[in-house]
C-alpha cells in the first residue's frame, strides 16, 4: 500500500523521448512539476489563472533515476508533503508504473512560500498550512 495520498497519471509523449528511445532525464522534472500543480489545484490552493498568485518557488530539487521510462509505459507521479516548516515545505515524489508499480524515479523538492508582487519570501499561509496538514494528516504544529 502506498504512503502517498495523491497521484497523477502522466502520458508519455513521443517528444519526451531522447535518441536512445527512453524518456529524457529532463522530462522527469516536468512530470513532477505537472503533478505538483495538479496537487495544489486539487487542494484548491490555486485556481490556475495567475502564476503571480501561486505563492511558492522551488528552492531545491533532487531526483534519483531508478529505471528508464519508455513510450509504452503507463506511469503516474505519486506525491506527498512530508514536512511543513514556517516558510518552506518539502514534497516527495515517486514516478511509478500504474499497473506494475515499478519505481522509475524518486524525487524531492523544497518549496518556499513567496509573494511575487513584493518579491520576497513569506510565512506559509494559514489556508495552505491547514489544507495541506488535513490532506496529509500532518499533526497540528503551533
Amino acid at each position: 500500500m502506498s504512503d502517498f495520498n495523491f497521484s497523477y497519471p502522466i502520458t508519455v509523449r513521443y517528444s519526451d523521448l531522447d535518441p536512445q528511445g527512453h524518456v529524457n532525464n529532463a522530462r522527469y522534472l516536468s512530470y513532477i512539476e505537472q503533478a505538483r500543480v495538479k496537487y495544489i489545484q486539487h487542494l484548491n490552493l490555486w485556481d490556475g489563472n495567475s502564476f503571480l498568485d501561486i505563492g511558492v518557488v522551488i528552492a531545491n530539487v533532487q531526483i534519483d533515476f531508478k529505471a528508464p521510462i519508455f513510450i509504452s509505459d503507463d506511469i503516474q507521479v505519486e506525491m506527498r508533503v512530508s514536512r511543513l516548516g514556517r516558510k518552506s515545505f518539502e514534497m516527495e515524489y515517486q514516478i511509478t508504473g500504474i499497473t506494475n508499480e515499478k519505481v522509475f524515479a524518486t524525487s524531492s523538492t523544497i518549496l518556499v512560500a513567496y509573494d511575487y508582487h513584493k518579491g520576497r519570501t513569506i510565512p506559509i499561509s494559514k489556508v495552505w498550512r491547514e489544507k495541506i496538514a488535513a490532506f496529509e494528516k500532518i499533526p497540528h504544529q503551533s
